[in-house]
């Protein structure tokens, strides 16, 4: 779900920030991960007062506790800074919270999916959907998840996480348009 400008992204739900909920399994390997590449994106283009990135797992084995140490590792050896990091789990509210969440891989999207359509919350397609889908290497897919594996797994999953929030940042000027209050030029291309 790519246009040649990047991703298609869905409209704010409301005025004042964008809200990026990132979903894997226990949130201590890919989401995280992903929500502390994108941050980094978001943060260095100039748009952190208006997108705001977290993630969460669709288990709570995890829940208060930092990222698996590889992954944390893997972060730190590209220069990020995993140490912020606590596990949540998704909850109902946070369908009707974010602007969009993304899913590791096609459990984690049927589960929550599922969470949603049990409690009644909404979990629209183009607000609920696979990570990948907005990678532009145009192959999609799922985020591996690395857990059982060494070191390149992990590996694997920031480079993949990179490219696609690379993608993703690239696209949030156009949806932040709809926002109250984004200065003229912040965004990627800003000076």
């Amino acid at each position: 779900m790519t246009s040649t400008d990047g991703p298609l992204l869905p409209p704010p739900r409301r005025p004042g920030r964008y809200r990026i909920g990132l979903v894997c399994l226990g949130n201590i390997c890919r989401s995280p991960m992903a929500e502390v590449v994108l941050r980094d994106r978001v943060d260095a283009t100039g748009l952190a007062p208006y997108v705001v990135v977290d993630s969460c797992g669709t288990a709570g084995w995890h829940e208060g506790k930092p990222m698996d140490p590889r992954a944390a590792a893997t972060l730190r050896a590209a220069g990020l800074d995993p140490s912020r990091h606590r596990a949540q789990q998704l909850t109902p509210e946070w369908f009707g919270d974010h602007d969009l969440l993304l899913t590791m891989d096609e459990q984690n999207l049927a589960d929550a999916r599922a969470l949603a359509a049990g409690t009644g919350a909404t979990a629209e397609a183009e607000r609920v959907r696979l990570f990948r889908d907005l990678d532009p290497d145009g192959r999609g897919g799922e985020v591996p998840d690395p857990y059982y594996g060494g070191d390149s797994g992990f590996e694997e999953v920031l480079r993949m996480v990179e490219r696609t929030s690379d993608a993703l940042v690239a696209a949030l000027p156009t949806v932040l348009a709809g926002l109250a209050g984004p200065p003229a030029g912040a965004g990627p291309d800003a000076s």
